[in-house]
């Protein structure tokens, strides 16, 4: 696929995907109406999204997906599931939030609300799909999400995704997909190279499996990045991580994701650590996404709440 084609393509799904967020926000009256005098601009104030109190010590959901389908596994979350994800976070005032957003603790949230990091690991094709005219796949969890942020415009498609290099497959629409995922305010991350273990390689193995995907990463443009360690597990040497350089170039990583199904803590605590980050997998049952939920909902868990 030509990248001029490329970027037609994602150019046409991304306004097609963000068009509901500007419909109504102008009106023919709105545009007649004379300007504020000066020191008078209009103050939009937010409505509160819940009535918890502001709490910006407490912990993150960061939450981790792969594999989408019609049934539950160990490793495939179904559709339904995923629907009842979204539903459940918008009900009880979660937003969505990008992990750049997260380690750097600033994040765009409405008062009242508490984050939600979405991650999306591996890339694969259930992720995300396109059909032969370009079209977003409404049965793959990009296509979910997007059904729902039309319904709910103050919960927007923004995810992290930590892909390997295959980029959900269909080679055709590789390009594209990125295009559009930048273009609705989305973030890609390292996963390495090959997935492999990088407790059981050695430096130069590490900066290698790393490094590869740092170069993918950075001809989209993506260049300061975190990662999510295969398996859950890091390197030995972790002092890579702030730095290193790999076929000409220096390269470091921001933070670390884990596989351990816990809450994050919050980015403004003394108590993070950055290279070695939890987060809640979509699973069913004890420590999946609906037991901490429930948790937070009976009180029984403390959450990060925008004041």
């Amino acid at each position: 696929m030509s990248s001029g084609r490329s970027w037609r393509l994602a150019f046409k799904l991304g306004i097609s995907a963000s068009a509901y967020a500007l419909a109504g926000c102008t009106s023919d009256d709105s545009r007649s109406r004379a300007p504020l005098p000066a020191g008078h601009e209009m103050q939009v104030v937010q409505k509160r999204v819940t009535t918890r109190q502001a709490d910006q010590n407490s912990g993150v959901f960061i939450l981790e997906y792969h594999n989408f389908g019609p049934k539950e596994t160990r490793y495939t979350h179904s559709l339904d599931h995923f629907r009842n994800d979204l539903n459940r976070l918008y009900e009880m005032g979660f937003r969505p939030v990008l992990m750049r957003d997260y380690l750097a603790n600033r994040m765009p949230l409405p008062p009242g609300s508490s984050p939600a990091v979405f991650t999306f690991d591996d890339a694969s094709p259930s992720q995300f799909v396109l059909d032969s005219k370009g079209n977003v796949d409404p049965n793959c969890a990009v296509g979910i999400w997007l059904d729902f942020a039309r319904k709910h415009t103050d919960f927007p498609l923004r995810a992290t995704f930590y892909p390997l290099p295959q980029l959900w497959g269909q080679p055709e629409f590789r390009r594209a997909k990125v295009d559009f995922l930048k273009h609705n305010g989305c973030e890609l991350g390292n996963h390495t190279w090959t997935h492999n273990n990088l407790a059981k390689l050695n430096d130069a193995g590490v900066v290698r499996e790393i490094g590869k995907s740092m170069e993918m990463l950075s001809k989209f443009g993506f260049t300061e990045v975190s990662i999510a360690y295969p398996y859950g597990v890091r390197p030995k040497n972790m002092k890579l991580l702030e730095g290193f350089d790999y076929r000409g170039k220096r390269y470091k990583l921001t933070g670390g994701l884990l596989a351990d199904t816990d809450v994050a803590r919050s980015p403004a605590s003394t108590k993070l650590r950055r290279f070695a980050i939890p987060r809640i997998e979509a699973v069913e049952g004890v420590l999946g996404i609906d037991y901490w939920l429930d948790r937070v909902s009976t009180g029984r868990t403390a959450v990060y709440v925008q004041p």
